[in-house]
């Protein structure tokens, strides 16, 4: 099958549950632990590798139970960022890989004050990560906040400024414009230029909720031309302990269906 593109954690389980439908795209979720000594996660990386399958890495989204914010004034999440950023940077400049990073997460101090003011202040963070990260790390969207397309700042003052390699997540980006298609299309032409990747899942546009294509009210006929020539993965929401990854198949599937209908009314 066409498009298999997944995610997963390094617990053996589930890698040899992604490994059985021959991915073409794997994104490893890492958390801090997972930092503190990488040669499982070289291990990992390099088996992927050895199988001709293209890796991306996902920075942790935590340190001790607190999200992450570039802007954080807490210590130890401020100190964490860009520690845990850096070492990344390392493992992905050695293995030729890119690495997915937020800015912030919902909930952090960030999603709590937007101007334009906190923007160039979050721009200047970012541009000091882009110091050592250049060309590494890929800016993904949440879906309130600073770093979110309900910011009307974000693209003008912050992501076209730096020429900032962005990871769009559809679903963010859908819930931050309250479910609005039109506002989608809109957020996806103006950020065409700098986007180098898409976490594609469905979502009803209320909350952070993680479907399956084709379950929520994402017009993906709309998504599709602007995502088919980029790397991508479904991030779909799985259930227990994250092994059984066949909704993220399924989600492949129906991307690989809704293209050939595309493709067909194009022509």
């Amino acid at each position: 099958m066409k498009h298999i593109r997944l995610k997963t954690n390094l617990t053996n389980k589930a890698i040899q549950d992604r490994l059985q439908y021959d991915p073409e795209i794997i994104e490893l979720h890492l958390e801090a632990a997972d930092l503190n000594a990488p040669s499982r996660l070289l291990e990992v990386i390099r088996l992927f590798k050895e199988r001709g399958i293209k890796v991306f890495l996902h920075h942790p989204a935590k340190i001790n139970g607190k999200f992450l914010d570039i802007l954080s004034s807490d210590p130890e999440v401020q100190s964490y960022y860009w520690q845990s950023s850096r070492i990344l940077a390392d493992i992905c400049q050695e293995e030729k890989i890119r690495c997915v990073i937020h800015a912030h997460y919902s909930g952090t101090e960030s999603s709590t004050h937007v101007s334009a003011h906190q923007t160039r202040r979050m721009k200047d963070k970012i541009d000091e990560i882009l110091s050592f990260g250049q060309g590494i790390f890929l800016w993904e969207d949440t879906i309130e906040g600073l770093f979110s397309y309900s910011n009307p700042y974000l693209i003008e003052d912050l992501i076209a400024p730096l020429k900032l390699p962005l990871n769009i997540d559809v679903s963010h980006a859908f819930i931050s414009l309250r479910g609005d298609n039109h506002k989608l299309k809109h957020v996806l032409e103006r950020t065409a230029p700098f986007v180098r990747y898409f976490h594609l899942v469905d979502s009803l546009g209320i909350g952070h909720d993680s479907l399956p294509l084709g379950q929520g009210a994402i017009d993906w006929e709309m998504v599709i031309p602007y995502t088919e020539n980029h790397d991508f993965i479904f991030e779909i929401g799985l259930s227990g302990d994250h092994t059984d990854c066949r909704l993220m198949v399924e989600s492949a599937a129906y991307y690989t269906n809704l293209l050939q209908q595309v493709t067909q009314k194009s022509n």
